[in-house]
């Protein structure tokens, strides 16, 4: 052939124009309608998700540890040991760590969703309503953490992660894992924290099963530790008006006074309050008010006719219940945005990714309740993707 002599017998349609390469492409917009230029965007894109990552949502973070373990040996009980009396010739017990560890595994796996813009959109649009689809992604993502962390605080179904090691729930009782005792108390191989109320509706009974629950195998009671009750405000309705000594449902009497906490608004009590009143937030959670030991916090994320109680050592802890699994390369951890294929303009298309699992980390650190008047307990659809 020679070089006077076509490749192609025949050109491709439409190559008689020729074919640029994505290096040569200059994008027709630059700036959105009001005169913001699309590169400021997306540094500012950049800087609100440094920051997203930096504070994590308050409810994950009261529920959750944040890590990168495929699977943690962890106590299921605090007990604590015990001296003996010394005597003048014997010699003393050795003290060793709780024998009671058992293997957790957490799940893991990667979520994404996108954002496009023609460049007739973006050309038209305004910097605000670019801004928009950002934080429709961070809600998003929000969502997802969230509802996951909860998924598998309401939900007693048991997994396996990608090494074949068991992720549970909290004590099931159908297991055959019985679980630890706790000073002298022992429990029986059915024990279940995945409790029914017997009733349409919640009364005080149930409330105080939940606290003991949690509270008779040692958490919640010791320093930096506190017991949250997770209702839904249709159930808070009805919490909010227990009295001590007081009949709320047939044959049931409340041993403890709600009281609002210093957050809510004002409110006439003929008797003074004994003791403190629970705090307006805690980590900017809303505390409506408290029973007994727990402080009652009402979200519209919380399953109407669900609650339950969890005992949180802090803001991501590695006491709390629950385990936040995330990439082992810091580079994969937290929420992500990946800048779209056009060089030098990547608002034009860009990625939104997480990728994380969670197991539980204490089985006994918190216990759930379904609102139903009969029938055993069914697992809520909170976040399933």
């Amino acid at each position: 052939m020679t070089v006077r002599e076509r490749s192609w017998p025949i050109l491709p349609v439409g190559a008689d124009g020729g074919i640029q390469l994505e290096s040569d492409a200059l994008p027709r917009v630059t700036h959105t309608v009001d005169g913001v230029d699309l590169n400021v965007i997306w540094a500012e894109v950049e800087a609100v998700v440094k920051k997203w990552n930096a504070n994590r949502s308050a409810l994950s973070a009261l529920l959750a540890f944040f890590h990168t373990n495929s699977a943690d040996a962890i106590p299921q009980s605090s007990d604590l040991d015990k001296f003996e009396k010394a005597t003048e010739l014997g010699v003393p017990e050795a003290l060793r760590p709780p024998s009671n560890y058992l293997l957790l595994g957490y799940t893991f796996d990667d979520y994404d969703k996108a954002s496009r813009f023609s460049w007739r959109a973006l050309r038209d649009m305004t910097a605000d309503q670019v801004r928009a689809t950002l934080n429709y992604a961070l809600e998003a993502d929000n969502r997802l953490v969230n509802g996951t962390v909860l998924q598998r605080l309401f939900d007693p179904a048991q997994e396996e992660n990608e090494n074949g090691t068991p992720v549970y729930g909290m004590w099931t009782g159908n297991d055959g894992i019985k679980p630890p005792s706790y000073l002298g108390k022992t429990f029986a191989a059915n024990h279940n924290h995945y409790l029914t109320s017997g009733a349409t509706q919640v009364d005080s009974a149930d409330v105080e099963l939940l606290i003991k629950s949690v509270v008779e195998h040692g958490f919640g009671l010791d320093p930096g530790s506190q017991i949250l009750l997770l209702v839904n405000p249709a159930q808070l309705e009805y919490i909010s008006s227990f009295r001590a000594g007081v009949e709320n449902a047939s044959g049931v009497v409340a041993n403890h006074d709600f009281v609002p906490s210093l957050g809510a608004p004002a409110f006439f009590t003929p008797n003074p309050i004994v003791g403190d009143r629970a705090p307006k937030d805690i980590e900017g959670l809303r505390i409506a008010g408290s029973y007994g030991l727990a402080w009652i916090v009402a979200l519209d994320d919380i399953p109407e006719n669900y609650m339950a109680t969890v005992a949180t050592y802090g803001n991501n802890s590695p006491g709390n219940a629950i385990g936040v699994r995330e990439h082992v390369n810091p580079n994969y951890k937290g929420f992500r945005v990946i800048p779209g294929p056009v060089p030098g303009y990547p608002i034009s298309e860009s990625f939104y990714t997480r990728a994380f699992g969670v197991g539980t980390r204490r089985r006994g650190q918190a216990a759930v309740m379904q609102i139903k008047a009969s029938g055993s307990y069914e697992a809520p659809e909170i976040y399933r993707s």
